[in-house]
């Protein structure tokens, strides 16, 4: 499963510098991975509605260059394997000019939203990224 989707850098994600600041990339991540799920047709609220929420367990970030205000950023996310206990998102983002800036990998678990306790990754999204992989 791969998704694209484009952002404009705002004021607020720059720091003095008219850098992004380097925390706004785990957004951007989110931004890719939600747009992803949504596209696919099982949007993350809907898994949660299904009774299994997905938490952060890990994040993996790597930067090459830096965004800067006004750029126009390409997240690309990728899921590239059915999760059975932890879904991997890899992440690359880019600028407008196809610049690579950052690199990155989500992981996440499932979680039974009432228990709290570990769940194996539910059918509905197993077969949406199933069916991706094909």
């Amino acid at each position: 499963m791969k998704s694209e989707l484009e952002l404009d850098i705002r004021y607020y994600e720059t720091d003095q510098m008219g850098i992004v600041h380097h925390s706004n990339y785990v957004r951007f991540f989110e931004c890719g991975r939600s747009d992803m799920m949504q596209k696919a047709g099982l949007p993350i609220e809907q898994i949660e509605k299904d009774g299994v929420m997905l938490p952060v367990v890990s994040v993996e970030c790597h930067y090459k260059h830096p965004a800067y205000m006004g750029d126009r950023i390409r997240i690309v996310s990728v899921i590239d394997k059915v999760p059975m206990a932890k879904l991997v998102v890899k992440n690359e983002i880019y600028n407008q000019k196809g610049d690579l800036l950052v690199t990155g990998e989500v992981v996440l678990g499932f979680i039974d939203s009432v228990s709290r306790r570990p769940v194996r990754c539910p059918e509905s999204l197993a077969k949406v990224i199933a069916a991706s992989l094909d």
